[in-house]
């Protein structure tokens, strides 16, 4: 009887509230075709597990346990940013790669994350051929910034959209009922570094029934102080106050972001935060008004509380269209989301090739961003709103969420030889 090949999971980049749903599918999927793959590792700090042999036995947790991954936020294993470099540039990084999985027998590899990530899943599917082990190697999109190509919509965009939308809403509400003697303008500062997506979420916190004084910053859109003041002064007339998103990923008409620290992250992209403050000078200094900014942070990624029903539905799904992928024999692919009307809201899964995903950002299309460029179209919100819809509450003990917290019990190494990174 042959020897069933096992699975290595791994988690990439920043996390979200639901990318533990998709751990969750990936499992519990694998678990019940226990006849077509063997044991499912998983990788302690995302790819970095796999390279420094420090694998977690997932075998040893309880269905009970995995099952809760559904309503924990974060990742359980453990994520990192690192980015493979080219077989060019570091070879000993893709020998050492093929070592571990020919060591603990792994013929399946399920990297969960964004653009970068798929290109790492990419090129481990097209070198394992090389080196003489091949890995059937399949992403699982993730990424609170909404901006995989193909795939209608990401895992993690949903809940965030959520959280901002929410959060916008409130805060206006706030502001609302301070503006005459206080504060007149609030800034938010969101995630999206090219895309903005999670800006106009935002958007959604005006309704017909609730209209609300907001003007939105997108990356898409060069920024030009002297319409924004106007746009602002505009606004607090009309309503007394306004109300602020602005993306990270904003920029001057010099192509700088206003944000840029002069930082780089791991995967070389520029290290950004602190737009909100930058505004508010401007408020500031052109405006007179007085002001109070927020950022969202961690915070918008982390709010597993307030998740999207839709939002933590499809990363469970993708996870386990992932496994069902790999036992057809696929490779170098992708599962995705495929829009099939917008009301009533419906879906189905789809695939993508890699090659058509990798290194490669969906933008927010112009038909989405308003004529003046400070707000959302109606075919923006169209597309928005069932992203945020349902509510996926976690339970709840003496007042607070009840998360699990997995075991993590680390398989036995196999190679005597340590890898540094």
């Amino acid at each position: 009887m042959t020897k069933l090949s096992n699975a290595f999971y791994a988690q990439s980049g920043g996390v979200t509230a639901v990318i533990n749903a998709s751990a969750a599918g990936v499992i519990e999927t694998a678990r019940k075709n226990q006849n077509k793959i063997g044991k499912i590792y998983a990788g302690k700090n995302g790819i970095i597990g796999a390279l420094t042999e420090d694998l977690i036995d997932t075998s040893k947790e309880s269905a009970t346990a995995i099952a809760a991954l559904k309503h924990t936020p974060a990742g359980a294993f453990g994520s990192c940013r690192y980015k493979l470099k080219t077989l060019n540039e570091n070879r000993a990084e893709y020998e050492r790669l093929i070592a571990v999985f020919k060591a603990h027998n792994i013929g399946y590899f399920f990297y969960n994350g964004g653009g970068d990530s798929a290109d790492t899943c990419l090129k481990v599917s097209k070198i394992s051929k090389e080196l003489g082990f091949p890995i059937q190697a399949i992403h699982i999109p993730k990424t609170v910034d909404n901006d995989l190509p193909i795939t209608d919509c990401c895992p993690g965009f949903g809940s965030v959209a959520k959280y901002v939308a929410v959060s916008m809403k409130e805060a206006s509400f706030d502001v609302a009922s301070m503006a005459k003697t206080s504060t007149k303008v609030f800034i938010l500062e969101v995630m999206g570094r090219h895309a903005g997506w999670i800006a106009a979420a935002g958007g959604l916190a005006s309704t017909k029934d609730s209209p609300l004084p907001l003007v939105i910053l997108f990356p898409e859109i060069t920024f030009n102080r002297k319409k924004f003041i106007k746009k602002v002064q505009e606004k607090v007339k009309k309503f007394g106050y306004c109300s602020i998103v602005v993306s990270e990923g904003v920029k001057g008409s010099n192509g700088q972001f206003l944000s840029d620290q002069g930082l780089k992250d791991a995967f070389g992209h520029a290290q950004l935060g602190g737009v909100a403050p930058v505004i508010a000078n401007l408020i500031k200094e052109d405006l007179g008004f007085k002001y109070h900014w927020s950022v969202a942070d961690y915070l918008q990624r982390a709010a597993r509380h307030i998740a999207s029903q839709v939002d933590v539905d499809q990363a469970y799904a993708l996870g386990a269209s992932a496994v069902k992928l790999a036992i057809e024999g696929q490779n170098a692919v992708m599962p995705t989301i495929e829009r099939i009307s917008d009301h009533p809201y419906k879906w189905k899964l789809g695939t993508a090739r890699l090659s058509r995903v990798a290194n490669i950002e969906k933008k927010m299309p112009k038909k989405f961003i308003s004529i003046d460029g400070f707000g959302i179209t109606p075919s923006c919100e169209r597309y928005l709103k069932p992203l945020i819809k349902g509510e996926a509450y976690p339970p709840y003990k003496d007042g607070l969420p009840k998360y699990v917290t997995l075991k993590n019990k680390s398989v036995k190494k196999k190679l005597s030889n340590n890898f540094k990174i």
